[in-house]
């Protein structure tokens, strides 16, 4: 452990935004480039027909669960590692990593077994009724879900490695592990599907395998680096250690997991919608453009978690002038990335969608979903960079209420709602994201502006903290 002076020295004396840049380049392209995990299927599915792409959007939310959970121990386990170390206290950083890596495998077991036991009501919960979509649709979505299942303790554990590596400043290894897999993952996905014949089996097939390569690759980077070593040894699943990382992952498991919610509600709705022989193009439509906008999304997040190692090291050393810094650094960078990303989404709508979907009524639905969605996109960059910033300083509540208020406490009950008092009532699940991201945005506002007086207190007395 000879090296983590000079990375605490690092952490707390570099420039501030050379080093969010420093620490953003790697998690920026990993988060890129590991989005297209679902990208791919989404596009080579897309080949197969309009069922088959219904028939994996309906399972999305599956994957969004399992990272959810990764996410959930890999971020609470991550911001403990960070304070930690920035603290000098190495030897709870220690414990907390294996507590966090080992939870991590056990949940994906557990999480394999239920779902493969309850698979067919856990499959109409996903909106695979025969009742609701075309018969077609609901094989499309079984073969994909029984398969994909069976990545949940690697997809939960390679999310875990990822975070802690992040969050100690080894974002490099970090982006090796998630880019080896997404790689991968594009190349079999043409093999499986169609040289083996196997559909949309294969897509799930493909993305399986990836995951567990990308596990791998990640836990030998452990190995190589200076990270934090994964020791049985140091596994405490003490109320401590369990109590903390699960305060510091709740933001995170919420929201990805009301993302899963928020999905199912759209999935839902958009099927309701519109008449019942175009439900299945309505659910393919939504499920193109969730994709798309969340590949341009996971580009914010990978900055943001270039700004989360920088915070949690200086929060940790009481610099919370570097921290601030970073932070307004961070939400203007983010702003003007997303504020030209928005215009390029909106006006290239319909050939974005028409790039994983042939079908003119995909098309035509998913234009005008992107064009919304591109409207307030570039507020997400306030909301997003809060969240993380409240979370890593292990403000749970304000980290809580900004991770569920886009996808869960606004949205869901906005696509429920405005599709009855709309006509036609597909635009109510048209306005549903812009509206949720607009009071997102104002709830975030309202925070910022409480936040920032206290930063200039700690400036004026060494003894307060913000």
């Amino acid at each position: 452990m000879a090296s983590k002076p000079d990375k605490f020295t690092l952490m707390t004396t570099q420039p501030v935004k050379k080093l969010v840049l420093r620490l953003a380049g790697p998690t920026i392209a990993s988060m890129l480039i590991s989005s297209l995990y679902n990208m791919a299927d989404t596009f080579f599915v897309g080949r197969i027909g309009t069922f088959a792409t219904a028939g994996v959007g309906l399972i999305f939310p599956l994957m969004t669960v399992m990272q959810a959970f990764g996410f959930f121990f890999g971020q609470g386990s991550g911001n403990y590692i960070s304070r930690s170390l920035g603290a000098s206290k190495t030897e709870d950083a220690e414990k907390m990593a294996a507590t966090g890596f080992f939870c991590s495998l056990a949940m994906g077991a557990l999480l394999l077994g239920l779902g493969q036991l309850f698979s067919t009501p856990v499959l109409r919960l996903l909106g695979a009724d025969p009742a609701r979509v075309a018969q077609e649709t609901v094989s499309h979505a079984r073969a994909y879900y029984t398969t994909l299942l069976f990545g949940a303790p690697f997809v939960m554990a390679s999310c875990v490695l990822n975070n802690q590596m992040r969050f100690q400043g080894n974002a490099f290894f970090s982006m090796i592990g998630l880019v080896s897999g997404a790689v991968l993952n594009i190349g079999l996905d043409p093999l499986f599907i169609f040289v083996f014949r196997m559909g949309v089996m294969g897509a799930a097939a493909a993305t399986v395998v990836s995951q567990f390569f990308s596990f791998c690759v990640l836990y030998v980077g452990t190995l190589r680096s200076d990270s934090l070593k994964i020791k049985l040894k140091n596994l405490t699943p003490t109320a401590h250690y369990l109590g903390t990382m699960a305060a510091g992952g709740l933001p995170s498991l919420l929201r990805q997991g009301f993302g899963s919610v928020a999905t199912l509600c759209l999935n839902a709705a958009a099927a309701a919608a519109v008449p019942l022989p175009q439900a299945d193009a309505a659910i393919a439509a939504f499920s193109v453009v969730s994709r798309v906008m969340f590949f341009v999304f996971s580009a914010l997040l990978g900055f943001g978690q270039g700004f989360q190692p920088v915070c949690g090291y200086n929060w940790g050393a009481r610099k919370f002038d570097r921290v601030r810094e970073a932070y307004l650094f961070c939400m203007k960078v983010g702003f003007l990335f997303l504020l030209g990303v928005s215009c390029c989404t909106f006006l290239f709508a319909e050939h974005l969608v028409a790039l994983f979907r042939d079908d003119p009524e995909v098309i035509r639905m998913g234009t005008v979903a992107m064009r919304c969605q591109s409207c307030t996109l570039p507020l997400m960059a306030i909301v997003t960079v809060s969240n993380m910033f409240f979370q890593t300083t292990g403000k749970t509540v304000r980290a809580t209420l900004l991770a569920v208020a886009r996808q869960g406490l606004v949205f869901v009950p906005c696509v429920l709602i405005l599709p009855k008092l709309l006509a036609p009532a597909i635009w109510g699940v048209y306005l549903s994201q812009p509206i949720s991201d607009a009071i997102a945005f104002l709830m975030a506002l309202v925070m910022l502006l409480h936040i920032l007086p206290r930063f200039k207190a700690a400036q004026k007395d060494p003894t307060f903290t913000p």
